[in-house]
């Protein structure tokens, strides 16, 4: 017993004291959903606005639920969303280790601990009797029945001298209420005989979710836990426990779910896209982050119409006081606006490395410079996954029907549109220094020469070299980058076709 007091204490006295600390502790079960990448914003945001430490823990203690790979996807979008970790399994920390199944031997003894102090008990009922309880209309929990809470230590030393597997539970008081405060639902008011005697050390000797979280949590000095609402239930049992073992009780931050619409969560089950899903579907990371942060927050005072926020603005505007406890509808057609605006505002630099990959998907071309298509995309496109088939007719001029040569605003139809073919083919054949300058005063030129409206003249031209009704800019710019071999090419397969 004093060598357990020695261990105790120095545990204790490991703990970082003074200062905001926040972890974000995800399973590595797979992909990183919406829901996921919130958590892991919010307690970052908390850390950095308070200029506290963030810290990743990997809870892995449900070993049928770890998937491949898992663990490399948190980091991954950690660091691609710029969420840097002060402590972790990577980092290293001065609260160590910071992967669940590394700390196993820690929760054999706190678990213990509470037997001792006569707040948690050994059950050797293996699957244990239990009954659906009512606790809230349309709410039901299934409690543990069993005499093993009442077993003595005779017969504790009998199941345990014959090798009888057992799990520890929780001894929860059967009288009384416990009473919770979190940030967003303010105070809870639980009768404890509603609560179930959870499992805290299955008989593997690995701990369940709920016991690790709250050892770890006080071990590594977490000032505020953020997870989701659906872990309100669970909280007055956690605040038995840090009650049992005489610990402070941290800031709870319970979150409300993300859904796809009024009735049902989010899932990828349904098809509900996850972070990476986001990013390969066109979508720029600032924008998903700006987007996820106001999702189930807002700004208040003077930027509470404030949407646009850059990650150190959203560090100087967070407060856990804007968190909402409403359900947040994820709207895609809002994400498309916020990546947008990302799109546009983007040094044009960046915009064209960011759109190249995607413009080479159907400009093969070596000789179509990426640079100048992607100048024409840029406030053209909502994501970067729409553009290889905005672009796709630079490569190779597509069929089209000679009924896109007829527009009334241009005043064009087929006939119209034969001539100004035919005269701006000779006109641009002329152009010496193929220079987007040459060409528009070429054109321009033309329209007045011939006593015609500029869109008369422009809209065939665009058609003849793109076979496009619509298309990311005009005719001076497409003749421009396809170069005047290909446009006069193309001006005459026009003039061919509507001959």
């Amino acid at each position: 017993m004093a060598c357990n007091k020695e261990f105790f204490e120095e545990m204790e006295a490991r703990i970082p004291r003074g200062g905001v600390r926040t972890r974000f502790a995800p399973s590595p079960t797979g992909y990183m959903h919406v829901g996921n990448l919130r958590t892991a914003l919010y307690t970052w945001l908390i850390a950095r606005s308070h200029g506290g430490t963030f810290i990743l823990r990997i809870e892995d203690t449900d070993q049928n639920r770890l998937v491949e790979g898992a663990t490399d996807v948190i980091y991954k979008t950690l660091r691609e969303c710029g969420l840097d970790h002060d402590e972790g399994p990577d980092v290293g920390g001065p609260v160590g280790p910071y992967i669940q199944t590394e700390r196993r031997g820690l929760y054999q003894k706190y678990a213990e601990l509470l037997v001792e102090k006569g707040a948690a008990y050994r059950c050797f009922c293996g699957k244990a009797d239990e009954e659906e309880v009512a606790v809230a209309e349309g709410v039901t929990i299934h409690q543990h029945h069993c005499g093993c809470s009442q077993l003595s230590r005779e017969e504790i030393e009998a199941h345990l001298a014959a090798g009888d597997p057992f799990v520890i539970r929780q001894m929860i008081p059967r009288e009384g209420r416990t009473v919770f405060h979190d940030v967003s639902f303010g105070d809870i008011s639980v009768n404890n005989a509603d609560l179930d005697d959870q499992v805290l050390l299955k008989s593997d000797g690995l701990p369940t979710y709920n016991f690790a979280n709250v050892v770890d949590d006080h071990l590594m000095g977490i000032t505020h836990v953020v997870r989701g609402s659906e872990y309100l239930s669970s909280a007055p049992k956690y605040n038995l426990l840090y009650q049992a073992f005489g610990w402070e009780i941290p800031t709870y931050v319970h979150c409300s779910p993300v859904m796809r619409d009024a009735h049902n969560k989010m899932s990828k089950r349904h098809g509900d896209p996850s972070y990476e899903d986001l990013v390969a579907q066109g979508y720029l990371t600032p924008a998903i982050l700006n987007y996820v942060a106001l999702l189930g927050w807002a700004p208040k005072g003077e930027l509470a119409e404030q949407e646009i926020f850059s990650l150190p603005e959203l560090v100087k505007a967070f407060d856990i006081s804007g968190i909402s406890k409403s359900p947040a509808i994820f709207d895609i057609a809002k994400l498309d606006y916020f990546n947008a605006t990302y799109l546009r505002a983007l040094p044009a630099e960046e915009f064209a490395a960011a759109a190249e990959p995607y413009i080479r998907r159907s400009v093969k071309n070596p000789a179509l410079n990426s640079s100048e298509i992607a100048a024409l995309l840029q406030a053209r496109c909502e994501k970067l996954t729409e553009i290889p088939e905005k672009v796709d007719f630079f490569d190779t001029l597509p069929d089209y029907d000679v009924s896109l040569y007829t527009n009334k605003k241009s005043k064009t139809d087929a006939a119209v549109s034969l001539e100004m073919l035919r005269q701006s083919e000779a006109a641009l054949e002329r152009i010496s220094a193929w220079t987007p300058d040459a060409i528009h005063d070429t054109l321009i030129g033309l329209a007045e020469q011939l006593g015609v409206k500029n869109a008369t003249l422009m809209w065939p031209v665009r058609i003849a070299v793109s076979g496009r009704l619509v298309t990311p800019g005009g005719a001076v710019e497409l003749c421009h980058i396809l170069g005047k071999e290909e446009t006069l090419r193309r001006l005459r397969a026009g003039i061919k076709l509507l001959g």
